[in-house]
């Protein structure tokens, strides 16, 4: 299966992932930024790479985390190898060098607020896409030197980090050329699931760029094969975008369940299909 030129690796192989004396690794830098769209001060970790230069500029990927998840959790999970997947790719040249943001998505006005398994906590995730693009994307392009055209943009998530990736894309293909959902989780469309009954940010027959002015490049969607949290919903997205005639690349991660060896797996292709 090739993808923008890739071919697809069904699970993420040990060489891409594994700590090397001879590669660099990037550096991570905490920040924090005033968001109007909250009221509250929020905090995002941006993966630089290594020797970064303000003299020239980065594409840029968002990369977000699941449900009860934070800006920490794709590094403090050290399964992921989020930065040895990025340092060895760049090193090989399989991947391009990027500015990686790791936002924190619960966007709720109320610091009180925490998320659960119901219709209200759930909320906050679905306001992120106007913190994203009021605050911290003008925040990450006033700070640091990346280039801002949905060309040198993508966006990806892992679980309810997927499912945002899907609305956020669906919504604004006009600054992500690049979408990859691991794992989605339900609620992108109508659904029903064994914790609660999703509205659906949008209808299935508006999942789809027909009438829009851009596409993505590339729109990924995996899962493990043996997701027990998930299930069948990553699938169910496919078959919805199937129907609806949007051009993208479904694959499942053989024997993975809800965890690191699926992200893993998702990201190795992801990151060495964009920005080409």
């Amino acid at each position: 299966m090739i993808m923008n030129g890739i071919t697809i690796e069904p699970t993420c192989p040990e060489s891409a992932m594994e700590k090397r004396a001879d590669v660099t690794y990037p550096e991570v830098v905490h920040e924090t930024y005033f968001s109007t769209t909250t009221g509250l001060d929020r905090g995002a970790n941006v993966v630089l790479p290594p020797n970064y230069d303000a003299s020239k500029k980065y594409p840029v990927l968002y990369l977000l985390h699941g449900i009860f998840g934070d800006e920490y959790v794709h590094l403090r999970d050290g399964e992921r190898k989020l930065l040895e997947l990025l340092g060895n790719h760049a090193a090989d040249g399989t991947a391009e060098e990027m500015v990686v943001v790791l936002p924190h998505m619960y966007a709720s006005s109320d610091p009180n607020q925490q998320p659960a398994f119901n219709p209200e906590a759930v909320k906050p995730y679905d306001n992120f896409i106007n913190d994203l693009v009021t605050d911290l994307m003008p925040f990450i392009a006033n700070k640091y030197s990346v280039y801002t055209d949905r060309e040198h943009q993508a966006i990806a998530g892992f679980s309810m980090g997927g499912r945002e990736t899907l609305y956020i894309g669906f919504t604004r293909p006009d600054l992500f050329a690049y979408m990859g959902a691991i794992a989605p989780a339900p609620g992108a469309t109508p659904a029903q699931d064994w914790a609660m009954k999703h509205e659906g940010q949008m209808q299935e027959d508006e999942m789809t760029f027909a009438g829009k002015d851009f596409e993505p490049k590339v729109l990924m969607v995996c899962c493990g094969s043996k997701d027990g949290t998930v299930g069948q919903f990553p699938l169910g997205y496919h078959n919805i975008m199937e129907r609806n005639g949007v051009a993208h690349t479904w694959y499942e991660v053989p024997e993975a369940d809800h965890n690191a060896v699926a992200i893993r797996a998702g990201l190795n292709n992801f990151l060495r299909a964009i920005f080409k």
